[in-house]
């Protein structure tokens, strides 16, 4: 259902290690905390926003517009009609996983004339997460396709409307034309446990996507010593 671009790219820096901002440098706790960069992108309303808001543990950081006349002629509000607001920038909030490891999560914007904004905020991410909503699965693409090219781990997660038609979590992969290995989860991105599940997630996979290409660089050499 999809055609993806698994041509060569460079590769992410995985994750972002140190001290949480403003840390005291002499705090040897905080300076072995751990710190990882997730974004969270997909379609246009699929729940980017509201995911985001749900998990994070501080009042998220926003920037949302009112949708107007102008923008309703370039973006397509169909099974979203209730929406009224659209993110022009991004999201962030942060979450805690476990004591020492940290999320901090930016949301992408949706609409293709934002996705200049894409390479800024993914230098540096661990990894993303893919939300899609099965009503307008082929608004993912883009997404699926930006991280498979950067060789940036994601998952995708199924935002799980009231309104729309389940779908197992392998149908899911095979209309999207995922690589193997990539997870497909379901969730609700209004619930926090839910959400918080799929960060999990993405951590197990993302650390054993970096650890396997970190062991095949230095495979090589190893054999020549």
């Amino acid at each position: 259902m999809g055609q993806h671009d698994n041509g060569p790219a460079p590769a992410a820096v995985p994750g972002t290690a140190g001290a949480a901002p403003g840390a005291d440098p002499g705090d040897d706790t905080e300076l072995a905390s751990l710190a990882l960069k997730i974004l969270v992108a997909g379609g246009f309303g699929v729940g980017k926003t509201t995911l985001v808001g749900a998990v994070s543990e501080i009042r998220p950081l926003r920037t949302e517009e009112l949708l107007s006349e102008a923008g309703e002629l370039v973006d397509d509000t169909g099974g979203v009609d209730q929406k009224t607001t659209t993110t022009v920038a991004m999201d962030f909030g942060r979450i805690t996983i476990r004591s020492g490891l940290s999320l901090y999560l930016f949301g992408t914007p949706g609409q293709d004339r934002f996705w200049f904004l894409w390479d800024e905020l993914s230098q540096g991410a661990l990894g993303a997460v893919v939300l899609a909503d099965t009503r307008r699965l082929e608004d993912c693409f883009p997404a699926v396709d930006y991280f498979e090219h950067r060789r940036i781990p994601f998952v995708v997660a199924v935002n799980c409307f009231t309104d729309a038609r389940r779908y197992g979590a392998h149908d899911v992969s095979r209309a999207l034309d995922l690589d193997r290995g990539t997870p497909v989860v379901l969730c609700d991105a209004r619930d926090k446990d839910s959400g918080k599940e799929v960060l999990i997630r993405l951590v197990e996979y993302a650390g054993r996507v970096h650890t396997a290409r970190l062991l095949d660089s230095v495979g090589p050499q190893a054999d020549s010593v």
